[in-house]
């Protein structure tokens, strides 16, 4: 039996549309509207001002402060505005420009370095020099994960191919797609961190991925330790506490980090785009999306190029069948609703959902009937529906004593809840109001 984790749910996997997609390239947009914070952490610092002409992958925002990362230009052209836009975050102040010149760092053939000659300092700091980040969602600056402080001692890394959210098939056809590059992104990472052990989990109903990527450790001339293991299909699967519990049997402390438990988790991901940067020094400004749901005409594993707006992805896709009745970035279960197609592809972005009245729930919620359905799925081991209870009445005390900061914030509670409560909504609503309160 494959290794997993207490708790969790199977919702309808909705992958088929998009698993035997290829990659494909949209156009090069017109206009990019790129924010200066498209990671967790400060705010990059504008380094080039309106009117002046910037070439592909150059360096238009410097990482501020210890955690935050470098962000660079997805096209060449003119700035025409640094100016404030929605994002999916919130808003951002963004570097607009627009399309002028030719194209030259991903469509001319770059000269790959030997990374293998390279120090782990050198390694890292290409690594933050490109501006990489975590690439399934959280979008933390990699460079500052890569340096653990003195006092944790990691010995394993985790490379995180579960990819459990329903729809999202990037990183399904990423490691079908780019096997070889995958495994050598994994040796380049295990340098910077001085360790030789590594773990792929992918789920096992990307049977495919798991074969392939198997297949590429065997035929590759290693030193390194890198296992490829399937994991049961179940979500969250993905979450990070819950795929180092599977694979390792470790258990992160409350309101711990992997690291505290020896391990670093990268996502697929972030393994290619750290390839790219150190083998070939191409910072972080295009990246591979999902576009998928029932509306849009034509889904499928995209590249696209940091910046374009949803407006031009539909354009692209052939457009939409009709009104959407949500536009999620990122999967349906831990995805961020958005409301206008003004909104910009960010680092994190691993998909674009258009979903149809008929796929959403738009139905009011009920009382809790003490059924324990959300207790059983969790899989950390909380009392949602007592968390919600106690954040209805005003009792964030109680919340608090009911561990509501160890929430993974999947939505498990909220999806299985018969009175189509909104769980995740009360917890992140009270961790929210407790963090005001303590400021």
């Amino acid at each position: 039996m494959s290794p997993t984790f207490r708790g969790g749910i199977h919702p309808p996997e909705s992958k088929k549309v998009t698993e035997d997609c290829e990659f494909s390239n949209l156009s090069i947009p017109s206009k990019c509207f790129i924010p200066l914070q498209q990671h967790t952490g400060a705010p990059a610092r504008p380094v080039v001002n309106i009117g002046d002409i910037v070439t592909e992958g150059q360096l238009i925002g410097a990482s501020e402060g210890p955690v935050s990362a470098n962000v660079h230009s997805s096209i060449p052209g003119k700035v025409v505005a640094i100016d404030t836009v929605p994002t999916v975050y919130h808003l951002q102040r963004a570097v607009v420009i627009e399309m002028e010149g030719s194209l030259s760092a991903s469509a001319s053939v770059r000269d790959k370095e030997d990374w293998r000659g390279m120090s782990r300092e050198e390694i890292i700091q290409r690594i933050r020099d490109a501006g990489i980040v975590g690439l399934g969602g959280a979008a933390f600056p990699t460079a500052v994960k890569l340096v653990p402080p003195p006092d944790k001692k990691i010995d394993t890394l985790i490379i995180n191919g579960a990819e459990c959210e329903p729809y999202l098939t990037v990183d399904d056809v990423l490691v079908r797609t780019f096997p070889a590059e995958i495994v050598e992104g994994i040796q380049i990472t295990l340098k910077a961190l001085g360790i030789a052990n590594a773990i792929v989990g992918i789920e096992d109903n990307k049977g495919r991925a798991l074969r392939v990527l198997s297949g590429a450790v065997k035929g590759a001339a290693i030193e390194e330790r890198i296992q490829v293991r399937g994991l049961k299909t179940k979500y969250p699967q993905g979450a990070e506490k819950q795929l180092i519990y599977s694979l390792l049997r470790r258990k992160v402390p409350s309101r711990g980090l992997p690291m505290d438990v020896g391990v670093v988790v990268q996502n697929v991901g972030t393994i290619y785009a750290i390839r790219e940067a150190v083998a070939f020094k191409k910072p972080l400004f295009e990246r591979y999306i999902t576009v998928s749901g029932d509306l849009i005409n034509r889904p499928g594993n995209y590249k696209i190029r940091l910046g374009m707006t949803v407006a031009d992805i539909v354009e692209e896709c052939g457009g939409l069948k009709g009104e959407p009745e949500k536009i999620i970035f990122g999967g349906p279960m831990c995805g961020v609703t958005v409301h206008t197609m003004d909104m910009p592809v960010v680092k994190g972005t691993s998909g674009i959902l258009f979903l149809s009245k008929k796929q959403v729930s738009v139905e009011d919620f009920g009382p809790c009937i003490k059924c324990g359905r959300c207790v059983k799925a969790c899989p950390v081991n909380l009392m949602p529906c007592d968390i919600a209870s106690a954040v209805e009445v005003g009792r964030l005390d109680l919340a608090e004593g009911l561990s509501v900061f160890d929430c993974i914030m999947c939505g498990s509670c909220s999806y299985v809840c018969p009175s189509r409560r909104p769980l995740s909504h009360f917890v992140r609503l009270s961790q929210d109001r407790l963090r005001k309160k303590k400021k």
